[in-house]
């Protein structure tokens, strides 16, 4: 969890984008959201490391993000968001 008034800032990777611009307009709120919560705190509840020091995912809804979280430049980076069965299937 991060340090009170800290904040990250969340960058997309490129694939990310153009899977939000395919997102129905539901899902798309719930996963903006979703990022703007990760960038007050980085591990909320609910999220799972995925075996790397910095690599984590969380379920929004029937998607998966995933991301990585750079705590000496205060970044998370978006590398992956997907249907649940397909999330993780590259990592």
């Amino acid at each position: 969890m991060g340090e009170p008034g800290r904040r990250y800032k969340v960058i997309l990777e490129r694939r990310v984008e153009k899977a939000l611009r395919r997102l129905p307009r539901d899902v798309l709120a719930r996963v903006d959201r979703a990022l703007l919560d990760l960038a007050d705190d980085s591990r909320p509840a609910g999220c799972k490391n995925k075996g790397y020091e910095n690599l984590y995912r969380l379920r929004v809804g029937d998607w998966r993000l995933i991301y990585a979280v750079e705590e000496d430049w205060l970044v998370m980076l978006a590398i992956e968001i997907a249907p649940c069965g397909e999330a993780c299937r590259e990592l």
